[in-house]
């Protein structure tokens, strides 16, 4: 779960690594590294902690060359430290690689190295493929990665360079992500595209093991086996600037503040207008199979898990068919039923996540269609699943997501609402209704930020809390699931979700006046019931926060505090419901020093187990 880089042309590359690794940096943050190719040898700098370490690090000294390699790296063999820092190399220093995943055999292969006389210098996984491709190297860097590759088991990207070999930059990939932006004169290489984006927007995606050579004019692309394989490059259309802070304290605040943008991207393809209005997913591609299916399962991780959860109410109401909901990393591990007319929808916002991605996997072994909600075009989910229905919600930079979560939701509601339609479940009068209401949403989202100081107030006096709970029904249970992420993510408080209904069966026997308790009440019919729930937990000394509509008064005399969000439609709440609970943790860590784009033990993309 780390990010690299490479670059060859006819630049200094320590200025362009440098920079397109604090594009990565959200990527993992224990360490950071760069290997460039000088005018005798490798010069190789790495330091513990922040990409500013490594940068104060160099800062007096000139490192000339014009190819070369960086990292930035979040731990999963062997402590943080500079000799656990990539890159690393082989004993006599003239061969470098930097690596994004796991090489779950390198016990194994560390063992046979050793016998053959090779000494360690880290606790790392990534070292044995340096070593390995010395050992295959016989003068020909090339064909020294595709018979290490052979004997490699795990995730990887990997970006190689020689001192030998000094032309060229081999790179290969296998569930991990790696993109090459193709420019005048220099090629680079990076775990993402914002890293591009200051140089190219002519971009290759790398497909699973495939291997590309850069040189400083061209880049070729091989299978494992040597063979040429042809490739197009694809343009890129993000504005450079929205890969950037734009004026934010915080990507964080940035992303949230885009999300009625983000949201209106999403829709606004899909809403097509003729006699009336409806939805079109074209990418989607409904037909009468679709009215066969028995069932539908949704499978993800994190935010996106929560997404699936709102997936199964919306499912279920505006569809009227059952509705499974797994954690990926338990649903690969269970031995689940299969159907082949089951309808398998896979939510990841990177498309990269290991867990997702195993579990996709294994649905389509028994049969399902795969339906891929992803952010990132090209990703490995998009190009595995049958169809890829694309959020749009442009480059999200922070590591707790939050706009990626909103047109995850917007995905899920239009994908039910056109299959309750193909049921009969949806009538053409009511369907109009619910697209009048899914369109009103980013302006009322917009709304919701412009008020985003009363938040703030709140977060103020409350950020010291030393536990906090949120609670919902239905909808809103989901919404409190999220919520109480955000707040643990990015503020480091105790903070856990629970149905509401659950209260008295244990949660309760933790409310004392330590504890905040936000109750999220926006499904009318079950008012009566939640406010019950907040008298009981205000009756053992709670602050209590309620968000609810605009428009309703219901429980002003019960909490301590109210944010309103606009009225939409019961079921569509999510969307807008949970950006109090997004402002509220990123002032909760604001408040409290910390910074919320970047929280600690967390990584963007879980690309690992």
């Amino acid at each position: 779960m780390c990010g690299i880089v490479g670059y060859i042309g006819e630049e200094q590359a320590t200025p362009v690594l440098i920079n397109a690794l604090k594009k990565l940096e959200y990527r993992g943050y224990d360490s950071a590294g760069i290997a460039v190719l000088g005018d005798e040898d490798l010069i190789i700098r790495k330091a513990k902690g922040a990409l500013k370490f490594l940068e104060q690090k160099i800062a007096t000294e000139i490192i000339q060359g014009t190819m070369g390699i960086g990292h930035t790296r979040w731990a999963t063999h062997g402590e943080p430290s500079d000799v656990n820092s990539h890159p690393h190399t082989n004993v006599s220093g003239k061969i470098a690689i930097v690596h994004n995943g796991i090489i779950e055999n390198h016990a194994r292969l560390k063992s046979m190295l050793e016998e053959g006389g090779v000494t360690f210098k880290s606790q790392t996984d990534t070292e044995v493929v340096a070593h390995l491709i010395d050992f295959f190297y016989e003068g020909d860097l090339f064909q020294a990665v595709l018979e290490a590759l052979k004997k490699i088991e795990g995730s990887y990207a990997l970006a190689v360079i020689s001192q030998d070999d000094p032309s060229r930059i081999i790179a290969v990939r296998k569930d991990s992500p790696l993109v090459i932006g193709k420019g005048e004169g220099e090629n680079i290489i990076a775990s993402d595209v914002p890293a591009l984006l200051e140089y190219t927007r002519e971009v290759y995606y790398l497909e699973d093991r495939e291997i590309a050579v850069l040189y400083r004019d061209h880049v070729e692309f091989f299978d494992t086996e040597g063979k040429p394989v042809e490739k197009d490059t694809i343009r890129v259309e993000w504005d450079v600037a929205s890969a950037e802070k734009g004026g934010y304290e915080h990507f964080m605040l940035k992303e949230i503040h885009e999300q009625p943008k983000a949201l209106t991207d999403t829709l606004r393809a899909r809403i097509k207008t003729y006699a009336s209005k409806t939805i079109h997913l074209e990418e989607i591609g409904f037909d009468s199979s679709w009215a066969e299916a028995g069932r539908v399962i949704i499978t993800a991780c994190g935010t996106a898990w929560h997404a699936g959860i709102v997936g199964k109410y919306a499912f279920e109401h505006f569809a009227r068919i059952p509705v499974d909901v797994d954690i990926a990393s338990e649903y690969r591990y269970r031995d689940p039923l299969f159907n082949p007319k089951d309808i398998f929808i896979i939510i990841s916002q990177s498309g990269e996540t290991a867990d997702t991605l195993a579990a996709m996997r294994m649905a389509r072994k028994g049969g399902a269609r795969i339906i891929a909600i992803t952010n990132v075009v090209g990703s490995t989910l998009a190009r595995e699943a049958d169809l890829v229905m694309y959020t749009w919600a442009g480059p999200e930079i922070a590591v707790a997501s939050t706009k990626a979560f909103t047109t995850q939701l917007m995905c899920v509601y239009l994908i039910a609402l056109q299959f309750g339609s193909l049921r009969g479940v949806v009538n053409e009068e009511d369907l109009s209704r619910y697209i009048d209401a899914l369109e009103a949403i980013p302006q009322q989202a917009e709304r919701l930020l412009a008020d985003k100081e009363a938040i703030q107030r709140f977060a103020a006096h409350q950020f010291n809390k030393t536990k906090a709970f949120f609670m919902g029904r239905l909808f809103d249970y989901a919404i409190s699931l999220e919520s109480a992420l955000k707040l643990k993510e990015i503020s480091y408080t105790h903070s856990e979700a629970f149905a509401a209904g659950e209260l008295k069966h244990g949660p309760i026997a933790l409310v004392d006046e330590s504890t905040l308790v936000v109750a999220i009440c926006t499904q009318e019919a079950l008012f009566d019931k939640m406010d019950s729930n907040i008298k009981e937990v205000k009756a053992r000394g709670a602050t209590v926060l309620v968000i609810t509509y605009e428009d309703v008064s219901y429980f002003d005399a019960s909490a301590d505090g109210i944010f309103r969000i606009p009225h939409t439609i019961d079921a569509f709440s999510p969307i807008l419901s949970v950006i109090p609970s997004q402002l509220y943790a990123y002032y909760c860590s604001v408040q409290r020093g910390l910074d919320p784009d970047k929280p600690r033990n967390l990584a963007k993309s879980v690309t690992v187990e």
